[in-house]
């Protein structure tokens, strides 16, 4: 049933307006509730009956499936986080996170303050379920009961939010980090409030670097300062994980900086690909083909894109800037990678810069002899590549931040290929 039937069908049993009772199923659709649990939700917003089972089924988490309208648990709060979303146009404070018990674990949202925390032992009633990003999740609303059980509920796995940055995963809420700044800067967007500052950049600890983003700038975030970041939730950002700071998040100075790896961690290209985005990582692998659109290209002045013959796909006929960049097939025997290689590791492979390139370039009266001369440098060698990846249906590229021939043995090499190309 769609929603103007299942709107017309509410709206005549409640007796109520069809339009005030589609505009609440559309507001709970957004939030990826399912049909008939929004349904329900809206029967007992205008004091209608809910519906279906009068008494939810009780169920270890690994029982729960998206087909379940409510259940009931007894678990364990391992992670609670705080911040607040725009629902029915009204900013609403929730609390999230992750809920377990013997068999496993599954997220949640509450849609009130029950006063529990991470560590407490619960016994939730008549929680609703919803789907979120494939998997079941419970909903905690105006129906449901929440009371501390009478023993500690068992778990596999820790229980408080802290974490390395490496173990962070988009959808992760209520995590707690200790962690270096590397990168932060100031800007302005439009928020769905109007014009807002937030700050972004770059943190990293001893297993990874990620990016972040603080909605609410935090005064004390600075550049080369350490902290404790407590109640960040995690979204993903061109395929990988991108720490989130709200109002909620606490940050306290560390009387001692947070140790950094200096080092990505090296994969095959085909594990890399397979992960489906990473922030920071490296790869090594032969170089066997420079792509059109390498070499000497002029970008639009007010987007930075590439133009093709004067014209910008969004601002039309401009008068483009001159660059340098590379886009280079990258393989090792596991999979291929489009690696993009920015101005200045350009010129560095090139042996000179713009102006060199553009002199050359009229000598020759063909663009292409920069290209030209970047392809007898690069194909058919070995090179350590360091960068971002991101991966969508139109494949893998990495946005390069070093570049440089491999020192490992090509014997090596081709031996740990095979071995993961046969496993």
């Amino acid at each position: 049933m769609d929603v103007d039937s299942k709107a017309e069908e509410l709206a005549s049993a409640l007796g109520i307006d069809k339009q005030e009772v589609k505009s609440d199923l559309e507001a709970l659709l957004e939030f990826d509730v399912p049909l008939d649990e929004a349904a329900q939700s809206v029967r007992r917003k205008h004091g209608g009956s809910s519906g279906g089972s009068s008494t939810p089924e009780t169920l270890a988490v690994d029982e729960i499936t998206t087909e379940h309208g409510t259940v009931n648990v007894t678990v364990r709060v391992l992670t609670q986080g705080t911040r607040t979303i725009r629902y029915q146009g009204d900013d609403q404070t929730i609390r999230e996170g992750k809920l377990a018990d013997e068999s496993g674990t599954i997220s949640y949202t509450a849609w009130q303050d029950f006063g529990f925390e991470a560590g407490d032992s619960l016994v939730v009633g008549n929680a609703g379920v919803r789907e979120w990003d494939g998997h079941p999740e419970l909903n905690l609303g105006q129906s449901t009961t929440v009371s501390m059980a009478d023993k500690t509920v068992d778990v596999d796995g820790p229980v408080g939010g802290d974490s390395d940055l490496i173990d962070l995963a988009p959808g992760d809420r209520g995590r707690n980090l200790e962690v270096r700044i590397q990168e932060v800067d100031s800007r302005t967007i439009d928020g769905r409030d109007g014009e807002t500052t937030i700050l972004s950049g770059v943190l990293a600890d001893e297993t990874a670097r990620l990016p972040f983003t603080d909605w609410n700038p935090h005064p004390d975030i600075d550049e080369g300062a350490s902290f404790r970041i407590e109640d960040v939730y995690v979204r993903e950002y061109r395929g990988s994980p991108s720490v989130n700071l709200s109002e909620f998040s606490t940050v306290s100075p560390l009387a001692e900086p947070v140790s950094v790896a200096d080092s990505a961690p090296r994969l095959s290209i085909g594990e890399a690909v397979d992960n489906g985005g990473l922030f920071d990582v490296e790869i090594v692998g032969n170089v066997i083909e420079v792509r059109d659109g390498s070499g000497l290209i002029e970008r639009c002045p007010d987007c930075g894109r590439v133009i093709q013959n004067g014209q910008c796909r969004t601002h039309g006929e401009v008068e483009g800037e001159d660059d340098l960049r590379i886009k280079a097939i990258v393989d090792d025997g596991t999979a291929s990678v489009t690696a993009i290689i920015g101005t200045e590791l350009t010129e560095g492979i090139y042996g000179g810069d713009i102006a060199a390139a553009k002199e050359a370039a009229r000598e020759a009266m063909d663009k292409e002899v920069v290209a030209d001369t970047i392809r007898e440098k690069l194909v058919g060698g070995a090179y350590r590549v360091r960068g971002s990846l991101s991966v969508d249906e139109y494949g893998a590229n990495l946005n390069v931040d070093e570049f440089e021939p491999a020192s490992d043995d090509p014997a090596e090499r081709a031996t740990a290929v095979l071995a993961e190309v046969r496993q």
